[in-house]
């Protein structure tokens, strides 16, 4: 696995790549505590807080396909450099202004959400053509798939410790500086600055025009709405079980289980359509999350919280070659980007119903809204299976499905 891994990693770019985007999206991951740190800090109470941390993540959702669809049109250096820095102004702003005036606070939040840079979907359009063959990208995908569950971790880290040595306000600063830091390391890399689209066919829809793209964005949707109600759960589950750290155990197992599944999928080679092989890990991501709702002791739910995340990184790994086989010419940054906002909305929604579930029936509700929400995704996957056989055959990376070439960035131009 490591020899795999590591193979892929000394492709020329590949490190720097992966470990720029990683970094620039470490606001994704610290966004919604800074805030509402910030805002407690300030005399805000938590309806405020936690309102103005919806709305960022509301921001970012609606900010992704736009940005993206820009990225595609103009390339990736100065659309993501230029939204980095207004996303960073926005964290400025806020923290310079605080929760008053409120007009203030909430334009500043908007601004950090809605310029927040493209880099998932970037990194996702460039990996062909730095990778070369189609094993190279899958291994790519998947490890991309697995790091998320390490951004996740570190993220909250890093807030406690910039508020701990700082200040609450010096948290939210350093969000969006991280932001910048990445989204530079990234568009410095030749790849990312000799990137273009394929020519595309004007469409008010852009990506949206495929069948098969928008079926696969309301799979993600439920996924979306399983992953937030498996946190909003771990959180009841934890209250129920004496507090402290035992919700962070739960939502830590589940993050390794899903580190642990991305990796071993990123590790095997796949043959076979990744169409079908993504009902059948979706098969698996559904039968994972119903024993949950057993709501054991933590000695046993923590392998219980771990096998619900075995399936998530395999699972959306699989969805980007899907994405990158469906999306329409010249759409392909944007096609990635309607996936993060699929899975940010659906993970807004799951939050709110298990919520309302946890309040009136315990913890064992919420997690059934999680299996809910996975048995949907498999749901949607199989009535649509005639849809998503056939690939868009005007597909932007169309050529690169089995393409066994050399990477288009060799050794001797690395920069």
């Amino acid at each position: 696995m490591a020899s795999g891994y590591g193979d892929m990693l000394r492709t020329p770019y590949a490190a720097r790549l992966l470990g720029g985007t990683l970094l620039g999206r470490l606001p994704n991951a610290m966004a919604a505590l800074a805030i509402v740190l910030f805002l407690r800090s300030q005399g805000a109470g938590y309806g405020l807080a936690g309102t103005l941390s919806a709305l960022y993540g509301l921001a970012v959702a609606v900010g992704q396909p736009l940005l993206g669809r820009a990225v595609d049109k103009r390339g990736q250096p100065r659309v993501m450099t230029a939204a980095a820095l207004l996303s960073a102004a926005g964290f400025t702003l806020l923290a310079a202004a605080g929760p008053s005036p409120l007009p203030v606070a909430v334009l500043a939040v908007l601004l950090a959400g809605t310029a927040t840079p493209p880099l998932e979907g970037g990194l996702r359009a460039l990996w062909p053509d730095v990778l070369g063959d189609g094993e190279r990208v899958q291994k790519a995908y998947a490890l991309d798939a697995a790091a998320q569950e390490v951004m996740f971790a570190v993220g909250p880290l890093l807030v406690t410790a910039a508020a701990a040595a700082a200040s609450h306000a010096a948290a939210v600063v350093l969000t969006g500086l991280l932001g910048v830091a990445g989204t530079l390391v990234v568009v410095t890399a030749r790849p990312s600055r000799a990137w273009r689209a394929e020519p595309r066919e004007p469409h008010w829809l852009g990506a949206l025009r495929s069948r098969g793209l928008a079926v696969l964005l309301g799979a993600c949707l439920f996924v979306g709405i399983a992953l937030g109600a498996v946190s909003l759960a771990a959180v009841a589950y934890g209250d129920a079980h004496g507090g402290g750290p035992v919700a962070a155990y739960v939502l830590a197992a589940n993050g390794a289980g899903a580190l642990t599944g991305g990796l071993c999928y990123g590790a095997r080679v796949w043959t076979g359509v990744p169409e079908r092989r993504l009902r059948v890990l979706s098969v698996g991501l559904a039968l994972c999350y119903p024993p949950l709702v057993l709501v054991p002791g933590p000695a046993l739910m923590l392998p219980l919280a771990a096998l619900s995340g075995l399936f998530l990184a395999p699972a959306l790994a699989c969805a980007f070659l899907v994405v990158d086989r469906h999306a329409p010419a010249g759409t392909v940054t944007e096609a990635f980007s309607w996936v993060v906002t699929a899975v940010g909305v659906g993970a807004a929604l799951g939050t709110a119903v298990a919520g309302v579930a946890a309040q009136h029936a315990g913890p064992a509700a919420a997690f059934a809204t999680a299996a809910g929400g996975g048995a949907a995704a498999l749901l949607v996957l199989l009535c649509t299976s005639r849809i998503l056989t056939v690939p868009n055959l005007t597909a932007g990376s169309e050529k690169d499905r089995i393409r066994t070439v050399e990477p288009r960035f060799s050794t001797t131009h690395q920069a």
